[in-house]
């Protein structure tokens, strides 16, 4: 694990804005941060990178303890904030050229890396200064900036939270890219981001993590919904079986049904065989990710 979070709680005053986090980051992948604005998210990427201290609990990065104004653990961190600032009057290579002085690049790494990264983010044939880009375009050099030194662990903060979806989809296919040499971690409120690249989702409620695993065991946990089709129309059969405890929903000529476990399957196909309800055809239907963290948020 490239980042263990254990027991981190963090209080402003009588607030508490983290309770008992827990958190493990394998490397090479992307794990997504998820929970509304406010949530707490950005609260704890600054605990990470060691800009607040924390009431309880440890945070060890690349094997690092990350302590409160004592930074050594952000060598191996790149990091993107929400909104990233860099001087207008640069063009994208000097700013760059720049970053790699001030952090002590060897020389015969500065040009070739800077040229590899500018590619990676659609900026190599950029001439003007960065008083001229779009926000899309000042994300993507963020990101250039951020993985200059081959971080261990890349932080982004809601990279794709103001973009256009043209904007958003350049900038998901280059952390999906990034994650060939280090690990991202997305913090965003877009689940539907979250969904198209992370191997790995958390979500932060109320400065509690109400489930975190990797997103594939998450979508088969919750492949709890079926579609059936019947001889008879879905809302003859959903009224003979009204009386039952079942969720069900019509839509299409097809009855929805909320079926969590193979016992509750077992007890709707008998009830359809007592009722003479002649089934047609069945399916599971995966409810995507964004409709599980609507129901944690109800």
């Amino acid at each position: 694990m490239v980042v263990q979070i254990e027991g981190v709680t963090k209080r402003f005053g009588s607030r508490t804005v983290l309770q008992n986090i827990d958190l493990d980051i394998p490397s090479n992948s992307v794990y997504g941060f998820v929970g509304a604005n406010g949530a707490g998210k950005t609260t704890l990427m600054k605990c990470m990178l060691g800009l607040l201290p924390l009431n309880s609990g440890t945070i060890t990065v690349a094997g690092e303890r990350v302590t409160f104004g004592e930074t050594p653990s952000n060598q191996y961190i790149g990091y993107l904030p929400d909104v990233p600032e860099f001087y207008p009057f640069y063009t994208a290579h000097q700013y760059l050229e720049l970053c790699a002085v001030i952090t002590g690049m060897p020389e015969k790494d500065k040009k070739p890396r800077i040229e590899e990264l500018l590619t990676l983010v659609g900026l190599a044939d950029t001439s003007s200064s960065i008083s001229t880009y779009s926000r899309g375009m000042k994300q993507r050099l963020g990101i250039a900036q951020a993985l200059l030194n081959r971080p261990k662990l890349l932080i982004c903060d809601e990279p794709t939270s103001a973009l256009d979806p043209a904007g958003r989809a350049q900038i998901l296919a280059i952390l999906q890219k990034a994650k060939e040499e280090t690990t991202v971690f997305f913090s965003t409120h877009i689940i539907s981001d979250a969904e198209q690249i992370c191997d790995h989702v958390a979500m932060l409620h109320e400065g509690k993590i109400i489930f975190r695993d990797d997103l594939r065991t998450l979508q088969r946990q919750f492949q709890d919904q079926f579609v059936f089709r019947f001889t008879i129309a879905a809302q003859q059969a959903k009224n003979q079986l009204q009386h039952t405890a079942f969720q069900m929903e019509c839509r299409d000529n097809e009855l929805i049904v909320r079926l969590s476990d193979d016992a509750s399957r077992l007890a709707f196909m008998t009830e359809l065989t007592k009722q003479g309800i002649i089934l047609e055809s069945m399916h599971p239907q995966t409810r995507q990710l964004e409709q599980l963290v609507l129901e944690v948020l109800e």
